[in-house]
């Protein structure tokens, strides 16, 4: 498939994903399923409860991530990735996979640049 620069959707993708906590909120959902508000602020300890709720709200705008509020005192929220979430998955990982090598390349060159 021929991808033409002037309609490159590249853009859209990053400003669904774009932000410190973005990926890493869905790589929670993603390995480790079902969570509640509570449990993610405490799995991210760097994120405010201001951040994640702005986050969160986002990804569910956007389709990525489903809230489910269950009726009871005190109030019960959980997250989780929907099925079309989930397509993200091998995006994030490549992506995470690049990061790595990228990590690894800049510290090699910095090496080299210090003998």
């Amino acid at each position: 498939m021929e991808k033409v620069p002037e309609e490159c959707r590249v853009e859209n993708a990053l400003n669904i994903l774009v932000g410190k906590w973005k990926p890493i909120i869905l790589l929670h959902l993603l390995q480790e399923g079902t969570k509640r508000f509570s449990e993610l602020k405490r799995s991210m300890p760097g994120i405010t409860q201001k951040m994640l709720t702005k986050q969160l709200r986002e990804l569910e705008e956007e389709d990525i991530v489903e809230r489910v509020v269950y009726p009871q005192v005190p109030p019960k929220v959980e997250y989780s990735i929907t099925e079309y979430g989930r397509s993200l998955e091998p995006i994030l990982e490549a992506m995470h996979d690049w990061g790595t090598k990228h990590t690894l390349h800049m510290l090699q060159k910095q090496k080299q640049k210090s003998s």
